[in-house]
């Protein structure tokens, strides 16, 4: 298949012939003076002067060739198709103060529990680069940290925003899944997840997990839960009497039979993560799970045809000069 990336050139070869055909009209052949015609009549023009027309036509050839040339035609070799994968997904990330317990580990360093699922979660997204992401958080109310988003990288910005006590302390599960609702139920894409992740046992908000949970089935939306966090006693930073930060060790219960519920009321996953390592495996278990095929036309493959009309075009005014200058050449 041919094609021109610059069709609108030719619209010169028109106007190209509307002035040759002008020019040869009005231009006047030489003629010399006889007394008589009848010396002249039976005087056949020789084949240089029926020749003579050749030039002309060649410079007329050659400026088309060149439009051509211009108008930049191609060949099309292939067409290439990408496949992509993409879905929507709404991360919702527990910020209740209980995320502040420092029974994780990055680097032999202990680490509080969201500082670690922000690290986590910040591979996650990295390792997404076709999906549209948002971010809800959620303690005492939900709100959304970053609609759905294929600028990741302003959706890392917004992931670093995430801090504790940002609204009055609380776990609302069930208002972390509507606000993710929220951001999922108008689109268009096929498939939609949440990826809820809490410490904790819902004990706020105007929705029930339950009930939140019914809805994203309804909206055909599937939700991934994680319980994060060791079992038993974990260190919790507090004041001490001196204004410095000691640790208290505290028991945080997480409700994973209401986690388990809503996984298997959607059509996800339970997952429990008692250290950095595991929670990273979840969510490189969950990154392989969700994985949908698009197929999109891709780049195109050209060959280039211009050069071929150009060195045509050359050649014909090469061969003209040649003419003029030689056999056909006349004498002023």
């Amino acid at each position: 298949m041919i094609i021109l990336e610059n069709p609108l050139a030719l619209i010169l070869i028109p106007i190209f012939l509307v002035l040759f055909i002008l020019t040869v009209k009005l231009k006047k052949d030489p003629a010399v003076k006889f007394s008589s015609k009848f010396a002249v009549d039976n005087i056949k023009p020789s084949f240089k002067i029926r020749a003579m027309s050749i030039i002309g036509t060649l410079r007329l050839i050659a400026f088309v060739l060149i439009i051509i040339a211009i108008s930049r035609p191609q060949s099309v070799l292939k067409e290439s198709e990408i496949i992509r994968e993409g879905i929507d997904i709404v991360l919702a990330i527990d910020s209740s103060t209980s995320m502040l317990a420092e029974d994780f580990e990055i680097n032999n360093k202990r680490v509080n529990r969201l500082e670690v699922v922000k690290q986590v979660v910040k591979k996650f997204i990295e390792g997404r680069p076709d999906d549209r992401i948002g971010i809800v958080t959620f303690s005492g109310r939900a709100y959304t940290v970053c609609p759905l988003t294929l600028d990741h990288e302003w959706l890392l910005k917004n992931l670093d925003r995430i801090r504790t006590s940002l609204t009055e302390d609380g776990t609302a599960i069930g208002s972390g899944i509507g606000s993710a609702l929220n951001r999922l139920k108008d689109t268009e894409t096929k498939n939609k997840v949440i990826i809820l992740l809490t410490d904790g046992i819902n004990n706020t908000g105007k929705i029930s997990p339950i009930t939140a949970a019914e809805a994203a089935k309804a909206l055909d939306v599937k939700i991934y839960t994680i319980g994060a966090g060791t079992k038993g006693l974990v260190p919790y930073p507090v004041k001490g009497p001196f204004g410095d930060v000691v640790y208290r060790p505290v028991k945080i219960e997480i409700d994973e039979k209401t986690l388990k519920k809503i996984a298997q009321e959607t059509g996800g996953r339970f997952y429990r993560a008692t250290s950095s390592t595991s929670l990273a495996n979840i969510y490189r278990e969950i990154d392989k799970l969700e994985k949908t095929k698009i197929k999109e036309k891709g780049y195109m493959e050209y060959d280039e045809l211009f050069s071929y009309f150009l060195f045509l075009a050359l050649f014909l005014i090469i061969t003209e000069v040649i003419l003029k200058n030689t056999i056909l050449g006349c004498i002023p």
